[in-house]
């Protein structure tokens, strides 16, 4: 099947790249001249483990495509996926804009029967506001179809979530358009859900807010713990034993950041209100999540005082492992918070920091959770990558001027910890 995928952005470019790995032939659209130059030359934009080996193949193979052409790639395609950036707005409503400006685009190119298929995070309702702007700006009358089908990707595994995902979710006006959908999805041989399109719309929403909530909800559970000398991890234990309940989701820490969870839980609110129903529940989960670096700002505080003048060493930076995402990382919050208070940071990221250095450039940027921590009065684990958990930790002490270890995603065993002459600090447990 011919398809067109317009934005080369983290659910664009795998989902694109994924398209072609099964087969059809695929037209790649960002309207961005170098991203698609670099592109073109194999440079990726975004890191994702497996991405540029599958980019690569299909390029070369002759089925991945790149262009700035959007006429011509809607004109090539059977069906467009939208799949641009929908950010939050200063109220954190969706803004749409970017879904809007290629609406009027697809209007202008469509000649003949298209798909166009909303693949981008939108609110309940995006769909019809897409099919009225094609309507209204349509230069040929042509019949055409909107479809949702939400993504479900996570950053640092997204090609094993697009090849073998838990469902596939297409949101349709009736069967016949739904099945141009089931075959492009069918090699993958899981399970699909056609829905009318404002239950797809929602499905997605839905599914990450509540996401949100269990990791506000062991968070939590995590600050009674702290005080009342429970141990949260044991605590997620039993509770991830039950099967109504489930072990994911329930690691107790910094809290959730990135590109979904913070902005599609905002959403849900401003969609509530829409509504006229109380967002209470999730205003709930965001406040908690608010809390999550200020409260351990505190317990930093608390183990080196005065903080002015004191070097602290951050390991990790991406919002979590395997991707370079700083979008709402807590990394960002917790320097911007210890460097106002004179703090000096030397940071290590195993792949974030170029990106960093262009958000925080009077950081000490270093190689390796050793070189940061070497002369620090404290370490503050921000990302669990791998790597941290290998870490020797009586080196990494021995190195630092105090051995202070904050452990904000309780990555090391306490007694572990303590053992290797820490006083070691972490979430929910003593």
């Amino acid at each position: 099947m011919n398809v067109c995928v317009v934005g080369t952005g983290y659910v664009g470019l795998v989902t694109g790249a994924v398209f072609a790995d099964l087969g059809n032939t695929v037209i790649c659209v960002d309207a961005d001249k170098k991203k698609i130059e670099g592109l073109r030359r194999g440079k990726m934009p975004i890191y994702e483990p497996g991405l540029e080996e599958m980019v690569t193949r299909n390029a070369a193979e002759g089925r991945l495509h790149f262009t700035t052409d959007l006429r011509g790639g809607v004109k090539q395609s059977k069906v467009i996926f939208i799949a641009v950036g929908t950010p939050p707005k200063d109220s954190g409503e969706t803004d749409l804009s970017q879904v809007r400006a290629v609406a009027q685009e697809i209007a202008t190119a469509i000649d003949s029967y298209k798909i166009v298929v909303n693949k981008s995070t939108v609110p309940v309702g995006t769909g019809d506001l897409v099919r009225s702007i094609i309507e209204a700006n349509r230069r040929v009358n042509v019949d055409f179809d909107v479809v949702s089908n939400p993504e479900f990707l996570r950053e640092g595994s997204a090609i094993a979530d697009s090849l073998q995902p838990d469902r596939i979710v297409i949101g349709a006006p009736d069967r016949t358009v739904a099945m141009a959908l089931l075959e492009l999805y069918a090699p993958l041989e899981v399970p699909m859900l056609v829905t009318d399109v404002q239950s797809a719309e929602m499905i997605k929403y839905a599914s990450n807010a509540f996401l949100a909530t269990k990791i506000s909800f062991i968070n939590m559970v995590a600050n009674v713990c702290e005080k009342a000398g429970a141990n949260i991890a044991d605590v997620a234990k039993g509770m991830g034993y039950d099967k109504r309940i489930g072990r994911e989701f329930l690691n107790a820490g910094l809290g959730f950041g990135g590109s979904c969870f913070p902005k599609d839980t905002i959403s849900l609110v401003h969609v509530a209100r829409k509504f006229k129903e109380d967002p209470g529940l999730l205003e709930a989960v965001l406040e908690v999540n608010a809390d999550r670096v200020p409260r351990l700002l505190r317990r930093i505080e608390g183990a080196v005082r005065p903080m002015k003048g004191k070097t602290i060493a951050v390991l990790g930076l991406a919002f979590k492992p395997d991707t370079d995402d700083l979008r709402d990382a807590k990394s960002l919050e917790i320097i911007r918070a210890l460097m106002a208070k004179g703090a000096k940071i030397r940071a290590y990221d195993p792949i974030a920091m170029e990106l960093c250095k262009r958000i925080l450039p009077k950081v000490t940027y270093c190689r390796s959770a050793y070189e940061a921590t070497k002369g620090a009065d404290a370490a503050v684990l921000v990302t669990e990558w791998r790597e941290f958990r290998q870490l020797d930790l009586e080196r990494l002490g021995q190195g630092m001027k105090r051995p202070v270890l904050i452990d904000g995603r309780n990555v090391y065993d306490p007694k572990k910890a303590r053992d290797a002459g820490f006083e070691y600090l972490s979430i929910g447990r003593r």
